[in-house]
């Protein structure tokens, strides 16, 4: 049975909630993953598996360790997270769960050493933007979200009306807006459930929120 979990698993890919890393070698580099399901949706780290699926099985105990250096030392505040281990076709997988978490953003340490927020974007760990950062914020904020419909919201939503999105330098171009007062009004509007951030690996665009179907 467990080795029908794991294949079960791993048959999946990678993707937003999923990662198989072949070893754990860098606890700053494997507290950037921690961090990324952390800020996002939560997910599980398979330790022991390469990359195409292929069981390798963790080499020793440190790795666990290396992981937990991850989340205590170089995660701030730190990341919770679960282990389990599961004998497969005779080696060892680790498998690490992580929960979306209620204290975003996480930190953890860069390719340079600087602290950066990362999120999870499919398979990828990837920087939040100024926009999330500004998002998530605001949610914390006891007072509500109110907006000034000025002409500058008015031409937001005119424009989604007629294209399928728009992307911040696009707004600020078309509206002659600074990037401050231009991500002051896309928070405003993601904030209030009218507009949503959707991210790809090379860009952010976003889209007024499709309503919701009543059953």
């Amino acid at each position: 049975m467990e080795s029908l979990y794991i294949k079960k698993l791993i048959r999946q890919g990678e993707h937003q909630q999923l990662d198989f890393k072949y070893e754990v070698s860098d606890s700053k580099k494997i507290a950037r993953s921690l961090v990324a399901f952390s800020n996002t949706d939560g997910g599980k780290l398979l330790i022991g598996v390469k990359d195409n699926g292929a069981i390798a099985g963790v080499r020793s105990e440190e790795e666990y360790y290396m992981v937990e250096a991850a989340a205590r030392v170089f995660s701030k505040p730190e990341v919770s997270f679960t282990t389990r281990q599961w004998n497969v076709d005779g080696k060892t997988v680790l498998e690490v769960d992580i929960p979306k978490s209620e204290n975003m953003p996480h930190i953890a340490p860069g390719k340079n050493g600087k602290w950066l927020v990362y999120i999870r974007v499919g398979d990828q760990n990837l920087l939040a933007n100024s926009v999330l950062l500004k998002l998530w914020k605001r949610r914390k904020r006891k007072s509500g979200t109110y907006i000034k419909y000025t002409e500058k919201e008015k031409l937001l939503l005119s424009y989604l009306k007629e294209n399928p999105s728009i992307s911040l330098s696009k707004f600020r171009k078309i509206g002659n807006l600074s990037k401050h007062k231009a991500e002051n009004i896309l928070v405003n509007f993601i904030a209030l459930d009218i507009i949503e951030m959707n991210f790809t690996d090379k860009h952010v665009v976003y889209t007024l929120k499709a309503p919701a179907i009543k059953e």
